[in-house]
């Protein structure tokens, strides 16, 4: 589809025009005599169950039904659907999520992710094992902004609420099942009812997934990036009374493919062993790869939410405990070479602990809590690069084979107590006050060897030799330090009329420092980066409650920037990992969403975001300001989706959905170079489905296609250019369709 055709078709001001004029209509094509509007959307976006239109902040929300639907699998499906998000899954199993340009592209356990992941209400500290899959959900809601208050840790630009669907009392489930292109399976199940009624409810659900690889590997002739994933959950929900609950929930998951992620080669790369050079594939889904052969992650956690509440007073304790283990090997020279190859072993354990007062009165209400939270992360990787090389002045190209291994073993710690008021001033007027105080620390061991002519060349052979005077070259260093911050939050909404809210805020967001946590004889700190936003904006309903229109505007100050780039070292040439404050950046932009019943039978669901974003300061190698040549990673100007969707009554039989969507992401700059050979070009997505659900709701059957016209764009990249000399670029779904059939009971 023509971008300019699209880009009229979300313009901000074109859709406003178009729902003022939808409501003036009295009665706009009503088809039956029963009065048919939008349902009311329910979010804890502040910690209380509030309706979406009155929550004075930028926050998405989707029901399970919508979920389903819209055959939204995992948390990367979701990138669509929200204004200025964009979210996939990154080179080594992490969730790569930058909400308004703010997030973390780095995947390597030292730093924290930029958007918070929650289950339950509980943090997910790493950014391996955030990329869910979607199992049994009640919801999902998404925050845009700091949410430096109430959520706190790492939430710099927002935040991702993943709420499980709770035990029910009556004996209820579905089974599901689906199978599309690419051998791609999946089945799920779960079951709820209760054991003592309205005392003791329990809940199971399960989930397969398997699929084989969208590339093919020329080097074995198998597929590379397949999956095989098992997940699953139990809760219990115990209620000895109507003031006290106690809500445990136990989750695992395995993802255990044969073949790890292998990108693809943008630009040649020189080869040592045939000295010349391998130039790339045409077909990004064609790579030839002798590294790739492990990929496996463990999830697994336990939570226990207590909750008792008297008169307008709510007491609530949410203890936590999750682990997590990723094992990997990566290809990251595309060759059948051994240039490039790096692995990354990691063992993850956290505990949190969060104790919250609130209170809900006539003219106040708080919300407050203290929280505590410690990690403990060990980290074994490095690189299998035997046939690497450097590139040196006079001599050029320079064989400098290199097989090490490296031990991060680090403790995290996070304490805050906050509060958050809400003062009436009128029936129409709230005035809100907040403010987190954090303590962070962390302590960081950090050792690393040599194994190059030792007769040692496998991952698993070096973390068996560890340590043990095997290896020579020997690095270390130790190091911890605190960090402290106040992170206040200030608005005010107005209650308009029935129909429409106004809202103006300020905030602060904060995500802790750190130390570069790759090969290194020092210790490498980066500070915190901070972030002022100041918001304003509107939620609507018009036309009798048929089209729901929010609007949001927003103004980022962005200070400390924590960016991690490849770089040469100018005398010897030898690769180097740089991670640091590089400096400040501006982001401004604004966003709409739109939800309008166009008739009894036709609903138009529509979002858009501008985003306006660059670097105050960028420094570069040797202290350069390099900002007037960069641009911020996964900040596209503009994003957008709209659908509609037809229902077609069958009268005694059920109903027909029909389905159709197109989205836009205008060009986007996917690594910290800038790199215009990874930047990736605007493109539009289209997708479809037709849903039928039987008039008695026990059957549900969805046939489904995305990406129809197999758009090639790339998600993610890697700018090694600095060394080994090559660009990888990592590719997003190709085309995909499926038929997937449940049955409720």
């Amino acid at each position: 589809m023509n971008n300019k055709i699209i880009r009229h078709m979300v313009n901000a001001s074109s859709l406003t025009a178009l729902v003022i004029s939808l409501s003036a209509i009295p009665s706009f094509a009503q088809e039956t005599s029963e009065k048919v509007s939008l349902d009311e959307v329910i979010v804890t976006a502040r910690r209380q169950s509030e309706n979406l239109q009155t929550t004075p902040l930028a926050v998405s929300t989707f029901s399970a039904d919508e979920l389903f639907s819209d055959r939204i699998e995992n948390l990367g499906n979701l990138q669509a659907h929200v204004p200025n998000l964009s979210l996939h899954v990154g080179d080594a199993a992490n969730a790569v999520i930058y909400l308004r340009g703010v997030g973390q592209i780095d995947s390597i356990s030292f730093n924290d992710p930029g958007v918070g992941v929650y289950v339950d209400d509980v943090y997910m500290g790493r950014a391996q094992g955030s990329f869910l899959d979607v199992m049994d959900p009640e919801r999902i809601e998404v925050l845009r902004g700091p949410q430096g208050t109430l959520y706190g840790r790492n939430t710099i630009g927002g935040a991702i609420k993943f709420v499980s669907a709770r035990p029910t009392n009556e004996q209820e489930g579905y089974i599901e099942a689906g199978y599309g292109n690419y051998n791609d399976f999946r089945i799920k199940a779960s079951m709820s009812g209760a054991l003592v009624e309205d005392v003791l409810m329990v809940k199971a659900a399960v989930a397969h997934s398997s699929r084989d690889g969208y590339s093919q590997n020329l080097f074995d002739g198998e597929d590379d990036f397949d999956k095989e994933t098992l997940s699953w959950r139990a809760s219990a929900l115990l209620t000895p009374d109507e003031n006290l609950s106690f809500y445990l929930v136990l989750d695992g998951s395995e993802n255990s493919p044969d073949h790890s992620r292998t990108p693809h080669k943008e630009t040649p790369i020189f080869s040592v062993p045939s000295n010349g050079f391998i130039n790339p594939s045409n077909d990004p889904f064609i790579v030839n790869a002798n590294f790739n052969t492990l990929e496996n992650l463990k999830t697994f956690g336990v939570a226990l939410t207590s909750e008792y509440s008297v008169d307008k007073l709510t007491f609530k304790s949410i203890t936590s405990f999750r682990e997590m283990d990723y094992r990997t090997k990566i290809d990251l020279d595309g060759t059948v070479d051994s240039s490039f190859g790096i692995y990354d072993f990691e063992d993850q354990q956290q505990f949190s602990q969060e104790l919250q007062f609130i209170y809900s009165g006539d003219k106040v209400s708080l919300v407050s809590g203290l929280y505590y939270f410690k990690e403990d992360d060990v980290t074994f990787a490095g690189a299998i690069a035997p046939d690497f090389f450097v590139v040196l002045p006079v001599i050029g190209v320079f064989p400098f084979p290199i097989v090490n291994a490296g031990r991060r073993d680090q403790t995290n710690i996070s304490k805050a107590a906050y509060a958050q008021f809400k003062y009436a001033a009128s029936s129409d007027l709230n005035l809100t006050l907040g403010l987190r105080y954090t303590e962070e620390t962390k302590d960081v061991k950090s050792e690393g060897e040599d194994f190059f002519g030792t007769g040692i060349t496998t991952p698993e052979e070096m973390e068996a030799a560890f340590g043990t005077g095997v290896g020579y070259g020997l690095t270390s260093f130790t190091a911890d330090d605190k960090w402290k911050s106040f992170s206040p939050r200030f608005g005010l909404d107005y209650i308009v009329n029935d129909d429409v809210m106004v809202y103006a805020s300020a905030s602060r967001g904060f995500k802790s420092g750190g130390f570069n946590g790759r090969l290194t004889n020092r210790a490498q700190s980066f500070d915190p980066e901070t972030l002022w936003s100041y918001e304003a904006g509107f939620k609507s309903t018009w036309n009798d409650s048929r089209v729901r229109l929010n609007v949001a505007a927003f103004y980022n100050d962005y200070k400390n920037f924590q960016l991690s780039r490849f770089s040469a070292n100018p005398d010897t040439g030898a690769f180097e990992s740089v991670f640091e404050n590089a400096g400040k950046a501006t982001i401004w932009g604004a966003e709409m969403e739109l939800t309008a019943l166009l008739t009894d039978s036709l609903t138009l669901d529509m979002n858009a975001g501008y985003l306006n974003s660059g670097y105050d300061e960028f420094f570069g190698d040797f202290g350069i300001d390099v900002s007037e040549s960069r641009h911020l990673v996964n900040a596209p100007d503009f994003t957008s989706r709209a659908s509609l969707n037809y229902s077609h009554d069958l009268v005694n039989s059920g109903t027909l959905n029909f389905n159709g969507a197109v989205s836009y992401r205008s060009k986007t700059y996917l690594t910290v170079s800038s790199s215009e050979v990874l930047a990736q070009d605007g493109y539009g997505l289209l997708e479809a489905s037709i849903h039928f659900a039987s008039a008695d709701e026990h059957w549900n059957v969805i046939l489904a296609g995305q990406n129809l016209t197999d758009k090639q764009y790339r998600e993610h990249g890697f700018d090694l250019s600095a060394a080994p000399g090559v660009q990888l670029g990592y590719y997003g779904t190709p085309r995909t369709y499926s038929l997937t059939v449940r049955y409720n009971f």
